[in-house]
Parts: structure tokens; sequence; C-alpha cells
């Protein structure tokens, strides 16, 4: 299969040059948070935090679970994959295209120490799901005050 560059963009002088440096930084700057530019980073991540849990939640439609690694260093959470392209067997023409492919990286700081020996992932239907519970360190403590 053979992928057909589509660019809507007249190729002619300064409308060119200015073409050519948008495929410049978008190329550089690809996967990075640009809101301005309307790019958003890639997998959109959600965080929660539920009693003495924290809940991460990451869109990776197309991914499998062996394509995904993740590690934790101290309170930092890295999200790291490939989504592979797939060719069919038939022979499409493609005219545009939009999905994305490619390695990806997503760090996280997160508000508190986990323990690394009970953090759980699991990566069903395009979304990642990884329950990080707090280190026992972290845990809030209640303390009867004596009257």
């Amino acid at each position: 299969m053979t992928l057909v560059h589509f660019n809507k963009r007249s190729r002619n002088g300064l409308a060119r040059l200015h073409s050519d440096m948008d495929d410049l930084f978008d190329s550089f700057f690809k996967g990075l948070d640009r809101p301005f530019a309307g790019y958003k980073a890639w997998p959109a991540i959600d965080v929660a935090e539920e009693g003495d849990t924290i809940l991460v939640r990451a869109e990776v439609p197309g991914c499998k679970a062996d394509d995904i690694e993740i590690s934790v260093y101290g309170n930092t959470l890295t999200i790291s994959g490939d989504k592979k392209f797939e060719e069919e067997k038939k022979e499409k023409g493609y005219y545009h295209v939009e999905s994305s492919y490619g390695s990806f990286r997503r760090e996280l700081t997160l508000p508190t120490d986990v323990d690394p020996e009970k953090i759980n992932a699991v990566c069903k239907d395009g979304v990642l799901s990884v329950t990080l519970p707090k280190a026992a360190t972290a845990k809030a403590v209640k303390v009867k005050v004596k009257g």
C-alpha cells in the first residue's frame, strides 16, 4: 500500500515557504502539547485521585498491551510504546491520512509517591487503565486528639 501525500495548501511562492515551515515545525514538535496551534499530546491522559489510589487512563486506540511500556521512577509515571501501521492485504489508495503511527512517550508527575509493587495496568478496547496505590508514607493518618 502506498500513502499519497495530501496537502490542501497552495504550493507556489510565499505560500509554499509558509507550508514548508509549518511542516518543519510539525515534525519537530510532534507529540507535544501545543494548544495554541490546535495540537494535543498523544495519547490523551486523564488522572484522578480516589482515596488511597491514583487512577490514570490513557487513550491508545490501535495499540495492544504488548506495544505499551509503563515505568515509575519516584513520583514520575512514564507511558511509552509504539503504534504500528498495519497494512491490509487488499490494495487501497489513501488520499488523506490523519491517523498517527510510530513511537510515543508521555511522562506525568504524580501528586504523591506510589507503591511500585502494587501497580496494576490493563489495556482494553483502546484504553489503558493504570491503578497506582499510594505508598504507605504518603497516606493520610488520622490522629485522635486526647482531652
